[in-house]
């Protein structure tokens, strides 16, 4: 004759093997504090602080140029720089290019940072 078992399934499994150490348990109760708005607030953060609050919104594009203006074209926008083969290595590029088919390409990895005109695309010097 079998006997029959009632389970309990209101019953929490137990916690998992970690949780058993106190190591993240604490006794201690959380602290309160009651102050004012202005005990909390310092009159620094007030005076440095409330003036600028608006300042982190986007006000539109500004004119950062100064009194930059492109020789060629006359435009206010400042130049872009492009990274363009050098001159030198223009030269390496036809000095190989005679002496050794291998090595001509090399030449063309010497490049300079060259500031051009966004509007005429002419480089500015």
């Amino acid at each position: 004759m079998a006997l029959r078992q009632e389970v309990d399934f209101d019953h929490a499994p137990p916690r998992p093997y970690g949780w058993k150490t106190d190591e993240y348990q604490t006794q201690a109760e959380g602290r309160t504090v009651n102050l004012d708005y202005k005990q909390r607030t310092s009159p620094l953060l007030e005076t440095h602080l409330a003036p600028n609050a608006g300042a982190l919104a986007y006000t539109g594009p500004k004119d950062l140029s100064g009194n930059y203006r492109c020789p060629f074209c006359g435009t206010h926008f400042l130049p872009v720089n492009e990274r363009r083969i050098s001159t030198a290595g223009w030269i390496v590029f036809g000095t190989l290019l005679l002496f050794t088919v291998v090595f001509f390409w090399i030449g063309l990895l010497l490049k300079e940072d060259v500031p051009v005109c966004p509007i005429c695309k002419r480089a500015v010097k």
